[in-house]
């Protein structure tokens, strides 16, 4: 098939709500490293990665030399049977995990294992309520779509109740209206009122993304998340840090939470956990796993094939350092962005992140403090920077954010093209 008739067939038989970027999208058909080809044999650097989830590279020898060894060893038999490849990878990640995290479970998708970690607090704890953010994203399922903060990914007006969502720590829309600089944190602060005013006053625990991805990396204060945790725990529910996006090493560090020095007591993670095959991970203590006395199994949670590929990538990031890469690479990556906002000041009204995964938020006019959204500047963005090979994401509540996270085996060459290839594009758009 032409990309053409690839296009016409997903218009005809899936889902509307299945989207695609662009006015016409790509088909991707190969890639290599950071770059893939689509059916036209056009190649792109891609700096998106299947939404954070191409972690090692495209095509990556060692994960794909783990998956055909597994694949012609065995490829499926469900958790009712111990494996070698489940068990080795639990053993590799309680050790990278941080704190006191000691026992794993596997799924196959973040949706999934976000669902495990609610559960595993409430059964701990014998509550029920769980506080969540605005803005934040945890999945598609009923309970997820809940936990979410995002209306455009809600689908039905009813929710699963008990679901209590705080203020986001989004500084540059401040919802309270305060300077960051002197405001003193009021939006983690404000926790334990919410927690006073609309639940039981016994919480299950609260669940937060250290970035939040499809809410437009947003990224918190450093001190955020200890003031956050105390309430929690002062109130007797659990930590649960949503690890899918920020974790492997995405933000210059293994863990996303550890830019915030909080010890989770349950820990999620997927996307980038097994550079593209469908796993998905939780991470407990000890005691928290120990009180699930429930019967659980999941029939492709611990695949061999996706549990041989998660380890071949953990083997991959410490061999090659790609953890001190992304941080090194992250500091040039923001340093160049920041350096377009100075460029293109009207347009461009914030610049964050950490590591690799960097946003740009789109604006009408900052130089006369409008932050008001700009998503027709995200779109026209995206078909300057496809005409010009390069392909990004977006997200934030208004679709107004560029999100930008390449595999992190990302060279400085090939970092300096996107942002040369982005300077490009904002000229060709002819804004300010």
């Amino acid at each position: 098939m032409d990309s053409k008739t690839v296009r016409a067939k997903h218009k005809e038989f899936m889902l509307p709500a299945v989207g695609n970027y662009y006015q016409e999208p790509i088909v991707p058909h190969e890639g290599h490293g950071a770059r893939v080809t689509d059916l036209d044999g056009k190649t792109y650097l891609d700096f998106f990665g299947g939404i954070l989830t191409v972690s090692v590279g495209h095509n990556n020898e060692r994960v794909n030399q783990a998956v055909i060894q597994q694949v012609n060893r065995l490829s499926h038999m469900s958790t009712l049977y111990p494996m070698v490849p489940m068990v080795e990878l639990a053993e590799k990640l309680v050790k990278l995990a941080p704190g006191k995290l000691k026992k794993a479970f596997f799924t196959a998708s973040g949706t999934e294992a976000d669902e495990t970690a609610v559960n595993l607090a409430q059964v701990h704890t014998g509550a029920l309520e769980v506080v969540a953010l605005r803005y934040g994203y945890h999945g598609r399922s009923m309970l997820a779509q809940s936990l979410t903060a995002h209306s455009n990914y809600r689908s039905v007006p009813t929710q699963i109740a008990g679901i209590k969502h705080a203020m986001a720590p989004y500084c540059y829309r401040c919802p309270l209206k305060l300077d960051p600089k002197s405001c003193g944190t009021a939006c983690a602060r404000d926790i334990e009122e919410l927690i006073r005013t609309t639940t039981t006053g016994h919480i299950a625990g609260m669940i937060a993304e250290p970035i939040q991805g499809v809410g437009g990396f947003i990224t918190p204060p450093k001190e955020y998340f200890e003031i956050a945790a105390e309430i929690i725990r002062k109130y007797g529910g659990v930590m649960i840090i949503d690890e899918v996006q920020t974790g492997f090493g995405r933000t210059g560090k293994m863990w996303g939470s550890q830019q915030y020095n909080v010890e989770p007591d349950i820990m999620t993670g997927a996307k980038g956990i097994a550079n593209g095959y469908p796993l998905a991970m939780t991470l407990c203590t000890t005691e928290i796993g120990d009180s699930f006395k429930a019967s659980s199994i999941f029939t492709f949670g611990g695949n061999p094939v996706s549990c041989a590929a998660a380890s071949a990538v953990l083997d991959e990031i410490a061999e090659k350092k790609l953890v001190e890469n992304a941080a090194h690479r992250g500091e040039e990556l923001r340093g160049g962005l920041e350096a377009l906002q100075r460029k293109y000041p009207k347009t461009i009204g914030d610049v964050r992140g950490m590591g690799l995964m960097q946003a740009l938020e789109l604006v009408e006019d900052e130089t006369v403090k409008n932050r008001t959204p700009n998503p027709k500047a995200t779109g026209a963005l995206f078909e300057e920077t496809k005409k010009r090979n390069l392909l990004i994401g977006k997200g934030g509540l208004y679709g107004n954010t560029i999100r930008i996270a390449p595999p992190l085996n990302i060279t400085k060459p090939e970092v300096d093209e996107a942002l040369k290839i982005l300077d490009e594009s904002f000229a060709a758009m002819g804004v300010g």
